[in-house]
């Protein structure tokens, strides 16, 4: 687990003197910024999720995005934004998956050096991906963050956030504008959350737009950041991280992800490894799209009615990402 203290460290330097809800207007300039970079990724209607849950059910299938996940909306976002001095020296960042993946691609894409530090025991594949997309992958068996600080000051780099970053945010708020864009009518949208960039884009976006639809966020019990976060009433560290889901686990929650869940967020509700599991299945064996674990909690919290919903509700889930790591394919069915 990342020392306490490092944390803190970095959420002070990640302030960035703003501390202000992302707004509308925000959210639409960056949709604007990065449209030519992203795709517009579909919405698909389930008949049978919806057959099952008595709902008109649509999946937004952000697995098809970029890199395979939500994440280059509101890194793309973030290079747009950064000065010539800033993309001509680079950035760097430090993820076992997606986001190392999305910064090295969305780097790529604005002609930007980057540097991503990733565990030595990550998954192999996915180093192999994000050395692909362009990043330069320093591995490390000590501890993530410090080696990432380390590197930073080393080299004069900018630091992109996983998770908590304003400018990922609004990137990140544009998939909450095609929602509504594609489903008007949508009364609820269900969303994961790992450090929470993405609903507090989604949930921003939305509620700007329909104040009426409800955001519902998503959490594994065994990585119950948010959760733990709005009970005490501040953005905190979790002691622990268990889940299958590894694109949910933050062990901290963002100072700014917390300020944007806790104004547009409706509720936040808990789902177990074993409805993770069962959603998976489902999703796979029904839909015939290949997502991760981490997509797949927010199908688990509708089918285990985790929110009491009117019958016929039009509900949107989001399927934030597919890269599965296919070795563990077993597991995750056992």
């Amino acid at each position: 687990m990342i020392g306490f203290y490092i944390l803190l460290c970095l959420e002070e330097e990640l302030m960035q003197n703003e501390t202000h809800l992302v707004t509308l207007e925000e959210i639409l300039t960056a949709q604007s910024a990065i449209k030519d970079k992203v795709h517009r990724t579909p919405m698909a209607y389930s008949s049978f999720f919806s057959n099952l849950t008595g709902h008109e059910v649509s999946l937004k299938l952000e697995l098809f995005q970029k890199t395979g996940s939500f994440k280059v909306r509101g890194v793309s976002n973030k290079m747009a934004s950064l000065s010539p001095e800033a993309m001509k020296k680079g950035v760097i960042t430090l993820s076992a998956g997606n986001a190392a993946q999305a910064v090295a691609w969305g780097a790529t894409q604005y002609g930007v050096p980057s540097t991503v530090i990733m565990p030595q025991n990550s998954v192999v594949m996915k180093q192999h991906a994000t050395r692909g997309y362009g990043g330069d992958v320093l591995l490390t068996d000590g501890n993530l963050l410090e080696y990432c600080m380390q590197v930073k000051e080393e080299r004069d780099l900018t630091l992109v956030h996983p998770f908590d970053d304003l400018h990922l945010i609004a990137g990140h708020g544009s998939l909450g504008l095609e929602i509504l864009e594609d489903l008007p009518e949508c009364d609820v949208v269900f969303v994961g959350i790992g450090g929470g960039g993405l609903i507090s884009g989604v949930a921003t976006a939305v509620k700007h737009k329909n104040p009426n639809t409800k955001i519902i966020g998503v959490e594994p019990e065994g990585a119950p950041t948010l959760t733990n976060s709005l009970e005490k009433g501040e953005a905190l560290p979790l002691s622990d991280v268990n889940t299958i889901a590894d694109g949910l686990g933050a062990p901290f929650a963002g100072k700014h992800t917390y300020q944007h869940v806790k104004a547009f967020v409706d509720e936040v509700v808990l789902v177990s490894e074993g409805e993770i599991k069962t959603a998976l299945r489902m999703i796979w064996e029904r839909c015939k799209v290949m997502a991760e674990p981490a997509a797949a909690a927010s199908v688990a919290a509708l089918i285990h009615n985790k929110v009491e919903l009117p019958t016929g509700s039009n509900v949107c889930c989001v399927i934030s990402g597919g890269n599965v790591d296919l070795d563990q394919v077993d597991k995750l069915l056992a």
